[in-house]
């Protein structure tokens, strides 16, 4: 048999003849035939919407399709044989369009044309190409078998559009092979319509009438005509006993499912009796009593419903369910239960009369009992109860269920699952189970104790048991163990050889002693993740173990000590550590670390030969500091203001391999330190900002191999600080100078630009000192050098010892007024020019013909405006008093300007923004940006100038550092 014809267990698994979705046309509907059809359109008619319809009859269809019917003929390679699904009167009534007029005639409002989906036809009724070809090429070569078998993958819709493709299509589909289960769920189905379908599918071994009117009738037709029937699915109406006894007729009958039905009249004893019957579910039912004899019924339920008696004669029953049964008393269910000898599964939840003393009765008469589902039975304690062969036990808010309980749990030797939910008198669980694989403790409100022990326990599930204090598990199968939030947890012992993932987060009352359950030698040896986040009774911690890889202390704030010794750990949190004081990692397999959210950190000893790299910013008491981490690349030590000579020192010899060093405001550091970096060969990054620093000789000395050099607010070094690096060279592989904020004066700055050729990067934002940026003056004697060369050179024709800057950041620079960076100063690499927030600056003269982003916004003073500039491409001039005649003139030789804000210039015109179009037709960037400056001038009457915050214009500052470190990526 093939998969369609697997039935199924109850209503909602069907996935049968299902008519609810809505997919069948007229047309779809007529392939189908019969009766049928007139009934799946008058069900359809209020909910569906017709993929396809006819508007009014058509002789042309119906002789194309006789004519097709005479004219194609059958594979000779076909080896299934021919099934006539449809009789031939069927297909003679069709074509006249006589006998079912309903098929043609009655259409529902709204349906489409069948022009689109039908073959077209001549005057004679001959029909197109399409129709006049040979039927084998309709089939695509394809068997009968071989469709067969690719239709056996489809549900009932998916068949029902096959079948409207071809005649081949049709027969295949309709096969008996693919309507095993006739379903009606639902449906107004009359009887003709039925009787036409068993008449069709007299071989149907499923049929479910759930809920469609004149079930009763529909049944005892079901009963009478399909021999086959194997599963019956109804409810919602109205069953009589002459129902019940032609049922016994039936024996194909295996299954039979009544949900949601009135038996009989409400006094009268319902009477099942069947030879043949396997399962049998009368949930939800209403009705008085119940007797069922049935000798190979194996699976009995009858859940929820109203019965207050039922006796049952079914010897080889193995389950039996009476959930929510509560009218049954109790020895109603101690009847029906002690007369099934083999009964193994038994659910009794919600039936509030069940008592030990039936179960004890229970017990005895059934010997193989494997499964008891006592949920919310008020009367069950267990006591004196013996369940030797209980395997599943369920106890989900039994009121009586206390400690004593567990002395008849423990005697269910072969048990492996137990749930005891909601069990608020439970105290204590101490069970030694060498079964048990799962126990559940969920809401046990004065639960405090659990003791297991079990070699095959492998899932343990306890949460919200506030009164919890004492946990001990002897266990070797369990892998991961979750506890959470047992607030009053302080006792943990584990002996899990296999436990690998511990989650103790928010246990508040856990001590240091947890640190021992999970050492060496603690019980769980081969523990990879341990969470012990937000565990606010920590205050030391100390760990040895081989096999620790992740360990999280977040939130742990009452912690002051950290020690561990754990060679492959490779992670560390110790996020909201606020009050750690000291901290030991020796031989631990860490390579990143960051404790800069450590404030309070005084002692550091780290031993972590695979470390690459280190974060210490913000421990500002740190004073002793061990750190041994060869591999050690990037160091970050901001702001620890306490860490001195003798501790970076040792750390340079330790770390030889470091290349990045942050020592920013560590004003503790002095020359004594700075000379020990000549241990560092590799050094190529040293932030050395808000630091007293007076000589940097010791700089010059100890880092050859310098690239970057940071020196932001160094307001003690003097000009003469910096000569060995534009007279003598003293960091030949200097590229990035960062003196922000610094008192250097004009002309050391002058000196600084002109004799450092091969710096890059270049910052003086905030230079109090600096008036001018005049590189014409102070380089005209340069220009014989420069005019051998001429000015209108090609890309690749570049003066072999130009300047190698590309990027120069001037911001915020409030003395500054005058910018000329004339061809002469041979800045052929420049990409970059930040002078933005310089308020004083009157005039800009630039002539750089690589430059391709410049920002002034809110140089308020700007007056002259000159470019030769032909690769700029980004332009900024927000808030600048500017006017629009200015600009375009100067954007005149940006050819390639693509982006220009002028947000907030309150002399260039909203109005007036064409002029600047023309000057640069390339640019796309600025209308949304004059847009938005254009109404909110119109709405507010003033320029935005005067009132932008600090954050706005840093966030644009940050904005334009992103632009420029990824057109740098580029470049």
């Amino acid at each position: 048999m093939d998969k369609n014809s697997e039935l199924p267990s109850s209503r909602s698994d069907a996935e049968g003849f299902d008519l609810n979705e809505g997919f069948l046309s007229d047309p779809e509907m007529s392939f189908i035939g019969g009766d049928v059809g007139d009934w799946i359109r008058e069900g359809m008619r209020e909910d569906v919407n017709l993929n396809l319809g006819l508007n009014e009859p058509s002789s042309s269809l119906s002789s194309a399709i006789s004519m097709g019917r005479e004219h194609c003929e059958r594979d000779s390679y076909s080896k299934r044989l021919k099934v006539h699904s449809l009789p031939l009167e069927w297909e003679r009534s069709f074509s006249s369009d006589i006998d079912h007029p309903g098929l043609v005639n009655e259409v529902p409002e709204g349906d489409i044309d069948l022009h689109d989906h039908v073959v077209p036809m001549d005057d004679t009724g001959n029909s197109g190409d399409a129709m006049c070809q040979d039927d084998s090429d309709v089939r695509m070569d394809l068997t009968d078998d071989l469709l067969h078998m690719v239709f056996s993958f489809l549900d009932h819709s998916h068949l029902c559009r096959a079948a409207i493709v071809c005649r081949q299509w049709r027969d295949a589909s309709t096969h008996e092979d693919f309507w095993r289960y006739l379903n009606f769920e639902g449906r107004p189905i009359t009887i003709p319509q039925f009787q036409d379908m068993c008449r069709r599918y007299p071989k149907a071994t499923a049929v479910n009438v759930y809920g469609t009117p004149n079930m009763y009738n529909l049944l005892m037709e079901a009963v009478s005509s399909l021999r086959n029937l194997e599963v019956l699915t109804l409810g919602k109406g109205q069953l009589d006993e002459p129902f019940f006894q032609v049922l016994s007729e039936c024996q194909t009958l295996r299954s039979l499912i009544i949900n949601d039905a009135a038996l009989g009249n409400g006094f009268q004893e319902i009477m099942v009796f069947h030879s043949q019957l396997h399962d049998l579910q009368i949930m939800k039912c209403r009705l008085s009593r119940i007797s069922i004899r049935c000798p190979k019924l194996e699976t009995l339920s009858l859940k929820r419903s109203t019965m207050q008696q039922s006796t049952l004669n079914c010897p080889i029953l193995h389950e039996l369910d009476l959930a929510s049964c509560h009218k049954m008393s109790d020895a109603a269910i101690r009847s029906a239960a002690t007369s099934c000898p083999l009964l193994e599964s038994l659910d009794v939840s919600n039936c509030s009369c069940f008592s030990d003393e039936t179960l004890r009765d229970i017990a005895v008469s059934c010997g193989s009992l494997h499964m008891l589902n006592a949920s919310y039975c008020p009367n069950v304690s267990l006591e004196s109860v013996r369940l030797p062969v209980l395997t599943v036990l369920k106890l989900h808010s039994c009121e009586g269920i206390t400690s004593a309980s567990m002395t008849a749990v423990a005697f269910s030797y072969m048990l492996e699952v137990l749930e005891l939910d909601n069990c608020n008198l439970l105290v204590s669980v101490s069970l030694d189970l060498p079964r048990l694989k799962s126990i559940r403790l969920v809401h046990c409100r004065k639960f405090a104790d659990l003791n297991l022990r079990s070699n095959m326990l492998s899932s343990v599930n306890v949460s919200n048991c506030p009164s919890l204090v004492k946990i001990s598990i002897t266990s070797h199968a369990i892998k991961k163990l979750v506890l959470q939030k047992q607030e009053s947890l302080t006792t943990l012992i584990l002996q899990c050889r296999c436990l690998e993932e511990v989650d103790l987060t928010e246990c508040e009352s856990l001590t240091n002693s947890i640190c021992e359950v999970f050492s060496t030698g603690g019980g769980c040896p081969v523990l990879k993740s341990l969470l012990l986040d937000s565990c606010e009774s920590l205050t030391s911690v100390n760990f040895q173990s081989t096999s620790l890889v992740n360990l999280s202390l977040g939130g742990c704030r009452a912690l002051t000590s950290v020690e561990l010794k754990c060679p492959v750990l490779k992670t560390v949190s110790l996020d909201g550590c606020d009050h750690l004081e000291t901290a030991y990692f020796s031989s631990v397999g860490l390579q990143s670390l960051n404790l800069g959210i450590c404030p309070k950190l005084n002692v550091l000893h780290i031993e972590a030969p695979q470390m690459v790299s280190l974060e210490l910013k913000g421990c500002g008491v740190l004073s002793k500091a061990v750190i041994y981490c060869p591999l050690l690349t990037s160091l970050d030590a901001s702001f620890c203001s306490q860490l001195k000579d003798d501790c970076l020192s040792a750390t340079a010899r330790s770390c030889p391999l470091i290349e990045m060093l942050v020592l920013m405001s560590c004003p503790s550091i002095g020359s004594n330190g700075l000379s020990s970096l000549n241990s560092l060969p590799n050094l190529t990054y040293l932030d050395l900002s808000y630091t007293f620093l007076v000589n940097l000789q010791p700089v010059y000395d100890s880092c050859s191999s310098l690239k970057v050099l940071k020196l932001q607010a160094c307001k003690y070094l003097c000009d003469t600080a910096l000569e060995p690096v534009y007279k003598g060279n003293a960091l030949p592989a200097l590229c990035e100078l960062d003196l922000s904020y610094g008192s250097l004066s004009q002309s050391a700055i002058e000196e600084l630009l002109a004799g450092c050729m091969n710096l890059t990067h270049v910052s003086l934002n905030g230079c109090v000192n600096m008036h001018d940026l005049n590189w014409g003056a102070r380089l005209s004697e340069l220009n014989s050098l420069y005019e051998q060369f001429d000015c209108s050179m090609q890309e690749n024709e570049l003066v072999q010892h130009d300047r190698m800057l590309q990027n120069l950041n001037c911001v915020g620079c409030p003395n500054i007024k005058k910018v000329v960076i004339p061809h002469t100063a041979q800045c052929f690499h420049l990409l970059a020019l930040n002078l933005s927030l310089s308020s004083n600056l009157k005039e800009v003269d630039v002539s750089c013909y690589n430059l391709n982003f410049l920002n002034l916004s809110n140089c308020t003073s700007l007056e002259i405006l000159k470019l030769n500039c032909p690769r700029l491409a980004s332009f900024f001039l927000q808030s600048c008093h500017i006017d629009e005649e200015a600009v375009e003139t100067a954007i005149m030789q940006c050819h390639m300007l693509e982006t220009l804000d002028v947000r907030f210039c309150p002399k260039i015109h909203p109005l007036n923004l064409g002029r600047l179009r023309r000057a640069c037709p390339k640019i796309e960037d600025w209308r949304e940006r004059a847009s938005s400056r254009q109404t909110t001038a119109t709405n507010e009457g003033a320029p935005k100038s005067s009132n932008r915050t600090r954050t706005q214009v840093m966030d644009e500052l940050g904005m334009i550092s992103f632009i420029m470190d990824v057109r740098k990526g580029l470049g």
